[in-house]
């Protein structure tokens, strides 16, 4: 075989011709595992064991998901000292704190408020980060194409995705800095697929209400603008996903929150606007577990918070970008 760079200009041309058009079917048919894993994600009934390793801390998640008809139904269980419980049928969403004996009640208004399911990565992701096949492996004891979607600038980390042959589910995420340190990781230890749907199982759960604090707090869809504030510099690769106000449980007294979430296809990052306060704003800061990184600032009169699994410059540019317009 010809070596690209060597013997003369013909010889070369002869080897791009022969080897462009194999990559690029190569990434076509990687890019479109992409679409495979976000139909996966919402069509596919499952049970299983959710592992997740961050900042060098574990936890695991007992996980249902049932989709009958244009209904879903999700049920989280976490298996640590929290007890949390999580439910959701379509928007409505129930978070049970057993330790406290409180319930929340809420809507799932934004992309990434709430999910017990392997994140749904969105095609557009393609536009942000180079998406290439790897290979296969075995998850919990499934075989399992891998991706990896190499990010093509600073504003994000790379990810390598392990989606079932089968159905397209993705059965492990690994979050990987430039340096090639592994930040964060979430995996099925075991799944079991195509289960029979028991969606009574999740309403049940979600009627009872017996010996809990049921807690409602006010929400509503709005947008940035109809708050007074605009992205003056769009972050590359990210696109308004949802925008919320979260209020405190109705009949209480209190300032609301905004929450914008924006999202490049596969990550997202959340905007929290509200009122400045001393007592409880005290200073600057910038925090890190795993991949999720958090940086919090005054803008004026108003206090920001940005969360996201994405390198604290990404989060820069979002503090820096928003403005009041009043």
């Amino acid at each position: 075989m010809v070596r690209p760079g060597a013997g003369p200009w013909l010889a070369r041309a002869v080897f791009v011709a022969a080897f462009v058009p194999s990559l690029a079917a190569a990434d076509s048919d990687a890019r479109s595992w992409l679409a495979r894993m976000k139909a996966a994600a919402v069509g596919t009934n499952y049970e299983g064991t959710l592992v997740l390793s961050a900042g060098g801390v574990m936890s695991s998640s007992r996980v249902w998901h049932y989709r009958v008809g244009e209904n879903t139904y999700e049920r989280l269980e976490a298996q640590d000292g929290r007890q949390q419980r999580i439910y959701r049928h379509n928007d409505e969403v129930r978070t049970v704190w057993p330790q406290s004996g409180m319930a929340v009640v809420e809507r799932r208004e934004t992309l990434a408020a709430w999910s017990t399911t392997p994140q749904a990565v969105d095609p557009r992701a393609a536009e942000s980060y180079d998406v290439k096949q790897e290979g296969s492996a075995r998850v919990a004891g499934r075989e399992a194409v891998v991706l990896a979607l190499t990010p093509r600038d600073a504003l994000r980390f790379m990810q390598r995705l392990w989606a079932d042959q089968a159905t397209g589910l993705m059965l492990r995420a690994d979050v990987i800095t430039p340096t090639g340190e592994l930040v964060e990781s979430s995996a099925f230890s075991a799944i079991e697929l195509g289960t029979k749907a028991q969606p009574e199982s999740v309403l049940q759960a979600m009627r009872q209400d017996a010996g809990l604090r049921i807690v409602r707090p006010q929400q509503r869809r709005t947008t940035l603008e109809a708050e007074g504030w605009v992205l003056g510099r769009p972050v590359p690769g990210f696109a308004l996903a949802g925008c919320v106000l979260r209020g405190l449980e109705a009949g209480h007294d209190g300032p609301p929150m905004l929450q914008a979430v924006f999202s490049d296809g596969l990550t997202h990052v959340s905007v929290f606007v509200e009122a400045f306060n001393p007592g409880r704003h005290r200073s600057e800061m910038q925090a890190k577990l795993g991949a999720t990184n958090t940086t919090m600032r005054r803008l004026g009169d108003h206090w920001l918070t940005v969360v996201g699994d994405v390198p604290a410059a990404a989060l820069n540019r979002f503090a820096a970008a928003l403005e009041r317009r009043r």
